[in-house]
């Protein structure tokens, strides 16, 4: 099953764009063995509307997940730039040092920074 964790991505956002994104926990059910997933969309209004789509799909696969906190990604890809702010009014303020460093590993020659600011 660890196998099954490994192949779940990292992090998946949208290309271009300011928009609400959630740090998530998935683990093998019944197990310890876990990792912290990256999930961001414009298309979500809501930071339960991305979480309603992973939670789904994660347990397809025999996994479990819970939703660590939220806030929002702006996503310069011109200028190669992301920048991790905001909170989410539901789930809470996702640690943003964990979400960047999760960024960092699939937009390795990002500009990447993050903040607790509200905007």
């Amino acid at each position: 099953m660890a196998d099954a964790l490994a192949k779940i991505t990292d992090v998946e956002i949208d290309p271009e764009g300011t928009f609400k994104y959630i740090l998530v926990r998935v683990k093998v059910k019944d197990g310890d063995v876990h990792k912290d997933i990256v999930r961001g969309t414009k298309s979500a209004e809501y930071h339960n509307h991305i979480f309603e789509k992973v939670n789904p799909a994660m347990e397809a696969l025999g996994m479990e997940c819970k939703c660590l906190g939220g806030g929002k990604i702006e996503h310069n890809s011109k200028e190669k730039k992301l920048r991790v702010f905001g909170e989410s009014t539901g789930f809470g303020k996702a640690d943003h040092s964990v979400s960047a460093e999760k960024l960092k590993s699939s937009f390795s020659d990002y500009d990447i920074t993050w903040s607790d600011d509200k905007k």
